[in-house]
């Protein structure tokens, strides 16, 4: 690998923030000391700072030269509402909060390349470092752009990474085109009519018309959507009934659908309303349908990506870039950010949880587990990957 050697040099410095932050963890919209920690050595580096975009956000900007070319490189910050089980010393130490999903990390890597950027300016335009909070189901990314990020902020593209378990450290993934789904909720509610368990036939009973809805629900995803069409419908939760004698008045289902394109979406949650109405109403029971899309389809651009995979081929080495990586079902609020600019996310590998520290949970070493810790061997890679990034974007003249 070709690292950045003054990276390398103060490695430890930026594992100390990232530790820092990782005890320290902060819900979306509560990232004040995260934001002040962010804003403080930003300015102790020299860089100017904007800040109160998405409420909590940070925004550095580097400019150097006369180029009027930018490029913008994206960090999220937010922890996650869930307890940590690992007793090492950078623990979380605020009960029911903690970084399972290595935003620490992520803001650690661009605050360390903010600081090389800073001291070296081996670039012609202007770098601006996005500090976004609530990513974990804030909509952050939307939020900035709300308040006005790329009025601001007028860069060229925008680039986004996220740390990803099981991909060996030192490796990079990416694809063209759609690479995490849509994020979209459902509640339903069926309203029956309660009855003596042992006379069905005075009610209407809502639990067996929830189980034909489900059932049918299932058959969209199999028989009524493309089968080259990717789609998820996961019903999570069913709530009905308080005691086995009674047929309650109502029964409540809730879950998830997960697309790559706004057309299949579509489809489903118009399916969705009309076999719950319809299953309902032959039943003589009613139906209370609500769908609320929240993060869009994460859909990379295809210039951006290729000039991506050639840094991470630079930084890396070709043996270690995966440019066909298996798209995830999973969500991320990057994808406004694509919506607004040209740009590209990408994978950078977290191991298998080796690096892990003693004093880790028994669990495994993957997002939303007690048991994660990222892996800080990437603070210099992710660093030095930005660093080039902005580099060969920004090339001086001559």
């Amino acid at each position: 690998m070709k690292l950045v050697d003054p990276i390398i040099a103060f490695q430890s410095e930026i594992q100390q923030i990232r530790r820092d932050l990782h005890a320290h963890p902060e819900l979306c919209y509560e990232e004040q000391r995260t934001s002040d920690v962010v804003a403080d050595k930003l300015t102790q580096w020299g860089i100017p700072v904007i800040r109160g975009l998405g409420v909590t956000g940070v925004v550095g900007i580097i400019k150097n030269g006369t180029s009027e070319r930018s490029i913008g490189l994206r960090a999220d910050m937010d922890a996650l509402p869930m307890q940590e089980i690992n007793t090492f010393d950078h623990a979380s130490r605020h009960p029911g909060k903690m970084h399972a999903c290595g935003h620490d990390g992520h803001t650690a890597m661009l605050l360390g390349a903010a600081k090389h950027l800073a001291e070296h300016r081996n670039f012609d335009g202007t770098v601006y470092l996005v500090f976004q909070p609530a990513e974990e189901g804030g909509a952050g990314a939307k939020r900035m752009i709300e308040d006005g990020l790329f009025e601001q902020c007028p860069m060229d593209a925008i680039y986004g990474m996220h740390n990803w378990p099981g991909i060996p450290a030192g490796h990079m993934s990416v694809v063209e085109g759609p690479m995490m789904a849509s994020s979209n909720e459902f509640y339903l509610t069926i309203k029956g009519k309660g009855a003596h368990a042992a006379q069905p036939h005075k009610g209407i009973d809502p639990v067996m018309v929830a189980v034909q809805i489900a059932q049918s629900w299932q058959t969209i995803i199999s028989r009524q959507k493309s089968p080259l069409d990717t789609a998820v419908l996961s019903i999570t939760q069913i709530h009905a009934g308080s005691a086995t004698n009674v047929i309650p008045d109502d029964a409540k289902m809730v879950g998830t659908v997960r697309t790559f394109t706004w057309p299949v979406l579509d489809l489903i949650e118009q399916r969705m309303e009309e076999i719950a109405r319809h299953t309902a109403a032959a039943f003589g029971a009613e139906a209370e349908f609500r769908f609320r899309r929240n993060y869009p389809p994460l859909v990379n651009h295809p210039a951006e990506t290729r000039f991506a995979v050639e840094v991470m081929k630079e930084v890396l080495g070709a043996e270690r870039v995966d440019d066909q990586v298996e798209p995830t079902m999973g969500a991320e609020d990057f994808a406004y950010f694509l919506q607004a600019k040209p740009g590209c996310y990408m994978f950078i590998g977290n191991g298998e949880g080796d690096h892990r520290d003693g004093g880790h949970g028994l669990g495994p070493c993957v997002l939303h587990n007690g048991s994660y810790d990222f892996n800080d061997n990437l603070l210099p890679i992710g660093s030095s990957f930005w660093v080039r990034m902005v580099e060969k974007s920004l090339p001086l003249a001559g």
